[in-house]
Order: structure tokens, then C-alpha cells, then sequence
């Protein structure tokens, strides 16, 4: 059986798909997510919807945060997302 690890690094991550709309999700290597978005093998949902690019994110230490807050922003309305967004800060960046 495999231990699930519960607190390390996790990423809840917004990508912008090619045809305008956002998937949310979430990871524990934000990089090779998104490339594997890239190659069609990341979600059923963006497989046809490539390239995707990221346009947020955010870091937390524990597994349940990280699940509650993909939750939480995928119940948000579109508007709500962009803002989200638009305040988000690159020069961060992992």
C-alpha cells in the first residue's frame, strides 16, 4: 500500500486554455503539470483546448488546504477568477 503524503508542497494552479477559459487544479510539481497539459496528457479538459498557459497559482504546505482551495476556486464565477488573476504577482514566480 502507498503512504499519501499529506504535507510537503502543494500548488492550486489556474491555466488559461486556448480557446479563453480556465481549468483549475491542483500538484505537487507545478512545472511538469503544466507540461503535461501541454502534451494532452494533463485533464480530460484541456486535452483539446492547447497550449495552456499559467496565469496563477499558490503554494501550500498541506494536502487538504490545497484541495479545499481548488474547490473553493473552481465554484467561483468567471469574473471572480479574472480577478483573481489580474492581482496575482509573477515576479514570484516558484
Amino acid at each position: 500500500m502507498t503512504k499519501i503524503i499529506r504535507h510537503a508542497k502543494f500548488y492550486v494552479y489556474i491555466v488559461q486554455c486556448q480557446d479563453n477559459t480556465y481549468y483549475t487544479g491542483y500538484t505537487p510539481d507545478l512545472k511538469k503539470r503544466i507540461k503535461l497539459h501541454n502534451e494532452g496528457k494533463g485533464a480530460k479538459y484541456t486535452r483539446d483546448r492547447r497550449p495552456v498557459k499559467l496565469v496563477w497559482f499558490k503554494k501550500y504546505k498541506y494536502f487538504k488546504k490545497a484541495f479545499l482551495e481548488e474547490i473553493r476556486i473552481k465554484k467561483l464565477k468567471r469574473k471572480q477568477k479574472e480577478k483573481l488573476i489580474k492581482n496575482f504577482d509573477f515576479t514570484n514566480i516558484l
